[in-house]
């Protein structure tokens, strides 16, 4: 029996002036061992093209939708047509074999059409395994706790139903978050098939344009308890985003909101682990960036 061919895949990368970091993931996109067509577009936003990166497999194109992230991922995504759409933010990296494992496991799941995989966290040299330990991710899962390793990095999507389900959410805020986003709008359909080992490697810290943005995040978790309110009807869901809330206004020095959420987060769930940061922040115990530091050093977030 012949073998079926592989489908194709373009990967986006979005940039904006990490032209190290870029050549890295862009590096570790091309060398993946995969016998299907592989190409990348290479999306600036904001920022001026390098069009000497462009190659036989390699287009390079700016954002010409909303600027931000989310518009950048957009204009990446209608500038191919490979069957698969994969993600790599520009200061990741992809392992070996990460692709043709998720290709592999997208084909074998029925009516599977957005994969993830394991992440390892990378802060200040120190990698740190983030797992789902589980196969497939739910929308309930999803509601219940953000999910760290699926992340946008990891993402492998089929073209056609990303464009049916809508694009990324470009409304976001920032573009905060958009990856949650896209991944609660393609579980309602179907879950997410993942590949639970870590295959890519996403650097946390200084890097991030989003480190200390709290305005934004703080609005952007508005927005997506303003969207989905079946997160507000899980208590642990609820709890958690409300935990960020208070974290975030912590952060921001408005002492009496964080301490409002942090109460909204207690009686959701009382045993929700964020509030004893909130409020040691909103009382100037400690920095809300010396407990980020904290988190990080173990591969977890706020």
């Amino acid at each position: 029996m012949t073998a079926l061919p592989l489908p194709s895949v373009g990967v986006v990368l979005p940039t904006r002036d990490r032209p190290q970091l870029l050549r890295r993931a862009l590096d570790a996109v091309l060398t993946q061992e995969y016998a299907g067509d592989l190409r990348a577009v290479v999306v600036y936003d904001q920022a001026e093209p390098d069009h000497g990166l462009a190659a036989d497999r390699v287009q390079v194109i700016v954002n010409n939708r909303t600027p931000g992230l989310a518009g950048a991922r957009n204009s990446g995504i209608l500038a191919l047509d490979t069957e698969l759409v994969a993600f790599c933010d520009d200061d990741d990296v992809w392992l070996p074999g990460k692709l043709a494992a998720q290709v592999e496991a997208l084909g074998k799941a029925r009516g599977g059409e957005l994969a993830s995989c394991g992440v390892l966290i990378d802060y200040d040299g120190k990698q740190v395994p983030r797992l789902a330990f589980a196969g497939r991710v739910t929308f309930e899962d999803l509601v219940r706790s953000r999910m760290v390793m699926v992340h946008s990095s990891t993402y492998l999507a089929r073209r056609a139903a990303l464009l049916d389900v809508g694009l990324v959410d470009e409304a976001i805020p920032g573009s905060q978050g958009e990856d949650w986003d896209l991944a609660l709008r393609m579980s309602r359909r179907h879950p997410i098939v993942n590949v639970d080992h870590p295959l890519v490697r996403v650097l946390w810290g200084g890097t991030s344009y989003y480190a200390q943005a709290w305005e934004t995040k703080v609005a952007a978790l508005h927005w997506f308890l303003d969207r989905y309110p079946e997160i507000g009807r899980s208590p642990v869901g609820g709890a958690r985003v409300y935990g960020q809330l208070a974290f975030g206004y912590a952060c921001l020095k408005h002492r009496r909101d964080a301490v409002r959420w942090a109460g909204r987060a207690l009686r959701a769930n009382w045993k929700e682990p964020r509030v004893p940061f909130a409020l040691a922040v909103a009382s100037g115990l400690i920095s809300g960036e010396r407990v980020l530091r904290a988190l990080h050093t173990r591969g977890r977030g706020i």
